[in-house]
């Protein structure tokens, strides 16, 4: 279960879905671990594949929040 899931099931009301203390630490830690691993992979790449993800970190960030205003019926003009 990913936290995404597990955060959109507990709003829906499933109790079912409800996270344990344990269930929430283990997302954590692999939550840390990942930022870890990532950040590892990142520095022994050069500046320019830095500057190619920084900009496909905006372009999906820019991706999301239109996403999210079309769910919600709030299209382009």
């Amino acid at each position: 279960m990913s936290t995404i899931t597990a955060g959109e099931l507990a709003a829906r009301g499933f109790v079912a879905s409800a996270t344990t203390r344990f269930d929430r630490t283990l997302l954590r830690t692999a939550s840390a671990i990942d930022a870890y691993v990532l950040a590892r992979v990142e520095r022994r790449h050069g500046a320019e594949w830095r500057r190619a993800m920084s900009a496909r970190a905006v372009a999906i960030g820019a991706r999301r929040d239109a996403e999210a205003l079309a769910a919600l019926g709030m299209l382009p003009r």
